[in-house]
């Protein structure tokens, strides 16, 4: 159980550290406008990861196997998806979805500082009043919205989520193998 935390832990600091550093450059880059599109992309990824997990969390075996042995592509990857749901929920909710969350908000502080630099005469403290309504209620009630999606449709989410693991990775996920 430690080794899992502190593995997990260095990950996500990690891809943390990536994607502030990341999204931080692109900020100061673009002007506010790009910015806020930008915030609500990462809102949306994380929204998405949520879905994915919860879909993972959700779905049957069972439907898999006849894809898996028909060689359909992606058969085997959801087979392993679902069987590893513990692993897929950590890496989609957990480790994707909240560096998303987390990511988001020093995004929102990053630009809120750039409206007040650019007018001073913007009350800072009503900018991030707002701007953590708005993050926070698109991240949750996106991902509650997109929850009854997850848990309702979960085959589907799942097989289309292998159908692109297999692509992009040329290969099918090993099923026997955890």
């Amino acid at each position: 159980m430690l080794k899992s935390f502190l593995t997990l832990g260095f990950w996500a600091a990690l891809f943390a550290l990536l994607f502030n550093v990341i999204s931080q450059t692109l900020l100061s880059q673009v002007g506010l406008m790009p910015a806020f599109i930008l915030l609500f992309v990462v809102v949306g990824i994380g929204i998405f990861f949520d879905l994915v997990g919860t879909a993972a969390a959700a779905a049957e075996e069972k439907p898999f196997h006849s894809r898996a042995a028909a060689k359909v592509s992606g058969g085997k990857t959801a087979v392993w998806l679902v069987r590893n749901a513990d692993k897929v929920t950590t890496i989609c909710n957990d480790l994707i979805g909240d560096i998303c969350g987390t990511l988001s908000g020093a995004m929102a502080a990053a630009i809120i500082y750039r409206a007040v630099l650019i007018n001073p005469e913007l009350s800072e403290a009503i900018l991030s009043t707002v701007m953590i309504a708005i993050v926070a209620g698109l991240t949750v009630g996106g991902k509650a919205a997109w929850k009854r999606v997850g848990l309702s449709h979960a085959n589907q989410i799942i097989f289309q989520t292998a159908r692109v693991i297999r692509f992009v990775y040329r290969k099918e996920l090993d099923s026997n193998k955890r």
